[in-house]
């Protein structure tokens, strides 16, 4: 029989707030991290979901007076998101330490005739390993925009084999430069707050964040909650290098398999956390993969809307929240949904409603083909 796996503890860093409550706090408010930020200098303002600088440096010299080593930006966003499950949960040389990222310190590359050691996403994984003691290998998941659910299969895979007997999984991202140019380029940039799955969407809202979970095999009797990963699954498709697939055969074969190795049926979920970019082809893939499952009648929020698209973090950060909204009962809109705007009908979710939730399904789809799907269950 195969271990069961568990999420039993998470954490978040975001421009709604340093720890899960006061995010939590922000979104059944319907408050949004996304604002006009000049981020290039020689362009207009974009709107992104970006952590004010000055309150995360309090925040951090808050809990890390003490320390003497230089941090960057994002580095400081990891070591605040994984710093409470640290000290709850023993690191043993049986812990994995698991880093999802896209583009890690991409920033230290700006204005730099010669590559700088702490720009590789090895260095920077050791670098926060280190720090708090892990005395394993850092892995590394940087699958585009599913890393941050991949690394929850990677992890859950890992303990089930008998690797490791626990792990933390942080993930993490910042705005950049490189970033927005590069999502400019596809003209993908939304010219407003993004609007997922709205017949006037038109694009995408860069964000940031760090998230980091505790995952185990063998939960404490004093844990808070539960959360069982019971299937996972990632396809790549090879639909093109950044274009979804029209059929959406990735997604559809990524939860199909993850619905199977959870043993549960369409019936069976109560919410989806989905992508939701508010680019036109994403949106309009997975409406038409989430109808190919017969998922179109569960309620369905993107959080995109909230935070903007977080890149290597956003799955990681998704799926906490999908958990909060689970033990609170509550499902939280798709932010900025207004009309339906693709071709096949989903249920998504327009107001703060109570709800049980006890099976939720998170999916993921990135640059390359890449989709991810990870089914949870609220013990």
């Amino acid at each position: 029989m195969r271990k069961e796996i568990y999420i039993t503890d998470y954490n978040c860093v975001t421009p709604l707030g340093f720890n899960v409550d006061s995010n939590w706090n922000a979104l059944l408010e319907g408050k949004s991290g996304v604002a006009l930020h000049k981020i290039i200098d020689n362009q207009d303002a974009f709107y992104a979901s970006m952590i004010d600088s000055e309150k995360l440096n309090e925040e951090f010299n808050r809990f890390f007076a003490q320390n003497t080593i230089d941090f960057t930006r994002l580095e400081k966003m990891l070591l605040l998101s994984l710093l409470p499950l640290v000290e709850k949960h023993t690191v043993s040389k049986d812990t994995a330490f698991l880093l999802s990222t896209t583009k890690g310190n991409i920033s230290l590359l700006k204005n730099q005739s010669e590559l700088p050691e702490g720009v590789y996403l090895s260095k920077l994984a050791q670098k926060i390993a280190d720090f708090f003691g892990f005395k394993t290998k850092p892995i590394i998941v940087s699958n585009a925009c599913v890393s941050g659910v991949m690394a929850i299969s990677v992890a859950k895979n890992m303990i089930q084999a008998g690797k490791y007997k626990d792990a933390f999984v942080i993930a993490g991202d910042e705005l950049s430069e490189f970033v927005i140019s590069g999502f400019n380029s596809f003209q993908a940039i939304g010219s407003g707050p993004c609007k997922p799955y709205d017949k006037n969407r038109d694009g995408i809202n860069i964000g940031e964040a760090a998230a980091a979970v505790y995952i185990t095999s063998n939960p404490s009797q004093n844990e808070k909650f539960r959360f069982k990963v019971l299937g996972d699954s990632a396809i790549n498709d090879a639909n093109h290098i950044s274009g979804p697939s029209r059929t959406g055969d990735g997604l559809y074969a990524s939860i199909s398999n993850a619905m199977d190795e959870a043993k549960v049926s369409p019936e069976h979920i109560d919410f989806i956390s989905a992508h939701g970019t508010a680019t036109l082809y994403n949106d309009e893939m997975e409406a038409i993969a989430f109808n190919r499952m017969e998922l179109q009648n569960v309620p369905l929020n993107s959080m995109k809307g909230y935070y903007g698209h977080c890149l290597g973090a956003s799955g990681l950060l998704e799926s906490i929240i999908s958990m909060e909204s689970a033990l609170h009962r509550t499902l939280l809109p798709s932010k900025n949904f207004e009309e339906m705007g693709v071709t096949q009908p989903l249920n998504i979710i327009k107001e703060n409603q109570s709800a049980e939730i006890k099976y939720i399904l998170k999916t993921a789809s990135g640059f390359g083909g890449c989709n991810a799907a990870v089914v949870l269950e609220k013990c």
